[in-house]
Parts: structure tokens; C-alpha cells; sequence
């Protein structure tokens, strides 16, 4: 409850101009800073890609939201691809942090570490059955090819510089047209929950996909931290959820996994997988369909209100 409480303020405080800007700066936005967790989480898409037979070489990646560092696309280029596309609504990260990173990804790939596991990572999805270094993707061979001095140096090049095989665009849902058909695979990890305009964010990976290109997302549908429950997001009343969001650029958009798998369809993406991970809903189905009729209701009064305050 105090932590909801503490949000509330905050969403209310953002109002004012530059509170949003001093947290982000501060606190960053939370994201994926550990070398690890970044290694797990570009295996974890991979492994499930090779299951899926997906192109497990792509060779142009964009990542949504990769927060406070670049270090699942860092991964990427490590492990062959030659362009990373880094879309955020803030630029978090700083070249500083990537390099760290990038030495400690280099590290552990070149002894080959199994992926970190659920013991480690126990809230991160996809889960695998198998965590153990995908060898069969990455041979020797392979391996050594990326992981040449000379390739490892460009890599390193273009996290101080941005503008070799790294690209930083926090501009990316408005100057789109430079990536039509060039893409070979967009990944995200717990961002997609975030995103407000989600109709026009799967048609724009579409659009940016070439034939054989696919999209990998794993989604968190908890309440981050705004409710007592994983699910009692679904509940909280529309004067309170627009104090809830205040100024944010981005917070949870409380829609539900039907409305994700709808949105993909009616883009023209074919389902491949669709892994579920469950837990017990604390919520009464008339209570989660109460949220559903009134989320039109919702969205017009934090519009409104939005405009009233400038």
C-alpha cells in the first residue's frame, strides 16, 4: 500500500516540468544493466527461435525499450549480426556502461557459460528446459568468426560513436520509413506492457520486417508495483490511474494478452509460439470484465484531463 501510495505522489509530482527528467537521470529506468541478465535474455529469444525455426542469424536486430544499457544488442553483434537498432522513448544508456558490459558478455561467451537460469533469474521469462550454452547454434567455428580482436574492436567503436553497426533512435515511431523490409528480427523484453499506442507499434514492426523477419516479445502482464496484487492494476479507478501516470512518457497500458495476440493478427504477423506463464488471479471475472467495459471510459477521461492541464 506504501508503495502505491509513493507512486501516486510521484505521478502527480511529474506534472511539474523536469521532475520526470531528474528521476531518469537519477534512477534510470530500471532496466537491463547486468551483463547477465543481458546474456540470459538474448538466449532465451534465440533458443526459442531455433525451436520455432526462425532464423537464428539475424542479421539487422531492433530492440524496444532496452533501458539502461544496450547490452541485448550487444549480445546481437557479438553473436554475428551486423546492425543493432536501439528504440527507446529516453535515451538511458551511456557508452561508458556498454563497454563494461561488453567486456563481461565477451567473457562469458568465450567460455562458453550456460544461460542463466531460473535459481538466478527466477522472474524472467521465456523459460527453457534446457539452460546449458546453445552449442549447436553457436559452434567453435562460428564463434571464433565473431569473436575475432578485429570484429570485437569495430563493435567497440560503434558504442562510443552510435553510427557503425549501433544505432540509438528514440525518434523511431516517427521517422519509421528508413527501416521498411530491412529488418530481420525485433526483441523486447517486459516493454510491450508499456507501450500506450500498441495498434500502430505491431503494425510499424510489420512494416519494418523483411520476408523471413520475426518479432520475439515477452510481456509482463504484473501491476509493477501500483497495486498490492500482481493483478489488482486491472481494478484501480480512472482519476486515480491518470494521477498514477501524471507526466510519465511511458507507464503500463493494463491491456491484456487477448488484445496483444488481437493487435499481432490484424497486423498480419502468424503466431508461431505463444508461451504462457501463469499465476493465480486474485481479481473476480466480473471484476477484470468491469475494467474491460469501462477502459473506453478510462483512456477518454485521462485525455480530457491531460488537456485541461496543458
Amino acid at each position: 500500500m506504501f508503495r502505491s501510495l509513493i507512486q501516486t505522489v510521484f505521478g502527480a509530482l511529474t506534472f511539474f516540468p523536469g521532475v520526470y527528467q531528474w528521476r531518469a537521470k537519477k534512477l534510470g529506468s530500471g532496466g537491463s544493466f547486468s551483463p547477465r541478465y543481458c546474456y540470459s535474455i538474448w538466449m532465451r529469444h534465440i533458443v526459442l527461435a531455433k525451436k520455432s525455426k526462425l532464423n537464428c542469424f539475424p542479421s539487422v536486430v531492433a530492440e524496444l525499450g532496452p533501458g539502461d544499457s544496450l547490452g541485448v544488442g550487444i549480445m546481437a553483434l557479438l553473436l554475428g549480426s551486423d546492425k543493432y537498432i536501439a528504440c527507446d522513448v529516453v535515451e538511458f544508456s551511456s557508452p561508458e556502461k556498454n563497454l563494461a558490459i561488453l567486456d563481461k558478455l565477451l567473457e562469458m561467451l568465450r567460455n562458453r557459460e550456460p544461460i542463466p537460469d531460473e535459481l538466478e533469474f527466477p522472474r524472467v521469462t521465456p523459460k527453457l528446459i534446457d539452460f546449458s550454452f546453445p552449442s549447436k547454434i553457436y559452434t567453435n567455428d562460428y564463434l571464433e568468426l565473431c569473436l575475432s580482436d578485429e570484429r570485437v574492436e569495430k563493435i567497440k567503436s560503434s558504442i562510443s560513436c552510435s553510427n557503425l553497426m549501433i544505432e540509438y533512435n528514440p525518434q523511431w515511431i516517427k521517422k519509421n520509413e528508413i527501416y521498411n523490409r530491412k529488418i530481420d528480427m525485433v526483441i523486447s523484453q517486459a516493454v510491450l506492457e508499456h507501450v500506450d499506442d500498441l495498434e500502430s507499434v505491431y503494425a510499424l514492426q510489420k512494416y519494418w520486417l523483411n520476408k523471413d523477419g520475426f518479432v520475439s516479445h515477452s510481456i509482463d502482464f504484473k501491476s509493477h508495483g501500483y497495486s498490492k496484487t500482481w493483478d489488482g492494476h486491472w481494478t484501480i479507478s480512472s482519476w486515480r490511474w491518470f494521477l498514477l501516470r501524471g507526466n510519465r512518457p511511458y507507464m503500463i497500458n493494463r491491456e491484456p494478452l487477448s488484445n496483444h495476440i488481437s493487435l499481432l493478427k490484424d497486423s498480419g504477423f502468424n503466431i508461431v509460439e505463444n508461451y504462457k506463464y501463469f499465476k493465480d488471479a486474485t481479481l473476480t471475472s466480473n471484476q477484470y470484465k468491469k475494467h474491460i467495459s469501462q477502459s473506453d471510459k478510462i483512456e477518454k477521461f485521462i485525455e480530457n484531463a491531460t488537456n485541461e492541464l496543458g
